[in-house]
């Protein structure tokens, strides 16, 4: 698979860069959004960068001409299919994914539930009855799941709102604190978070694994207040077994192709303690700044940020359609 530079008028300019947005994941998506936009520059391109915020009311207007549309945001109202439908309509080529997969991938349950029918394996878990009495729901969960167990929301990225609930009364608070809130909750296994990133050469159809990034917390959990606070050690490659390794890999490029995802994508996993990778959700928009996961998985498989960056935009002029 060849990952590198743009040949001269292979990108249609000029190119809207739309990040910002307004969920809670808006912080990151600036921060992509600015270093993407600063990158298309130096390769020559002509960004104009659209804050879905900001510019949410005339953003049509805003993308008015312009050739392509890569997407540096991330979270609800973009990461969930919404923007694609959008520009679907609009008939402008954008980067990622496409509305089918992004709203998949978004809702953790429904992704679950297709990659585990294509043979990847998955913790145990369920969605949390918002319609019980917490107390009730908490009970139901301790029997079938046991404890502790994972608490976090069906649609929402970054680990916003992941709870670790040691008792059932951990689960009551857990399930008060999100009322409203569309909860599951799945088997908590004690092990290494794993991250691993995938790259699909979509003219050849040729899937290219990077090297698995490990992140090491205090306390075993990749929370989003370990990754916003940088109390978090990441290891690049992973400190896993070679058999592991594979077992990671293939999980993640099936994963990949079962929930339609499109030129790229990125897969989280537990690996417990016994060495089993288990697949626990998709980032079909994963960060894009120069120190995130995906970009440092790349540098260590020996692909620099701009070919990253790249290899991203050349996926918005394949129709992903002809890949579904």
């Amino acid at each position: 698979m060849s990952i590198g530079c743009l040949a001269p008028g292979e990108i249609p300019q000029p190119v809207a860069v739309i990040t910002g947005g307004w969920a809670k994941e808006r912080d990151r998506s600036l921060m992509s959004g600015r270093e993407v936009a600063d990158t298309l520059t130096t390769m020559g391109l002509a960004p104009r960068v659209i804050d879905l915020e900001d510019d949410r009311e005339i953003l049509v207007e805003r993308l008015h001409g312009v050739g392509l549309a890569f997407l540096a945001i991330a979270g609800r109202g973009a990461e969930d299919g919404r923007l694609q439908g959008l520009l679907e309509t609009l008939g402008v080529p954008y980067t990622g994914s496409g509305v089918l997969a992004s709203a998949l991938g978004m809702n953790k349950l429904a992704a679950k539930t297709i990659v585990a029918f294509a043979g990847v394996r998955v913790p145990k878990g369920c969605r949390v009855d918002d319609e019980a009495k917490a107390e009730t729901e908490a009970a139901r969960i301790a029997e079938l799941l046991g404890l502790p167990v994972i608490l976090k929301p069906v649609s929402e990225g970054g680990s916003i709102g992941l709870r670790t609930a040691h008792t059932q009364h951990d689960v009551v608070d857990a399930i008060l604190s999100c009322a409203g809130e569309d909860l599951m909750a799945e088997v908590y296994h004690p092990g290494r978070s794993v991250s691993v990133g995938v790259l699909v050469d979509l003219a050849t159809d040729t899937a290219r694994v990077l090297a698995p990034l490990e992140a090491e917390t205090p306390d075993g959990v990749y929370s989003f207040a370990a990754k916003r606070g940088g109390d978090c050690t990441y290891y690049c490659p992973a400190r896993v077994e070679p058999d592991t390794v594979r077992a990671l890999q293939l999980q993640a490029v099936t994963a990949h192709r079962a929930l339609r995802c499109h030129s790229y994508s990125r897969h989280d996993f537990i690996v417990t303690d016994s060495g089993e990778a288990l697949w626990l959700e998709v980032n079909t928009l994963p960060g894009l700044t120069r120190t995130g996961n995906l970009a440092r998985m790349a540098d260590v498989d020996g692909i620099a940020y701009e070919d990253l960056i790249a290899h991203i935009l050349r996926g918005a002029c394949i129709d992903r359609r002809a890949h579904a």
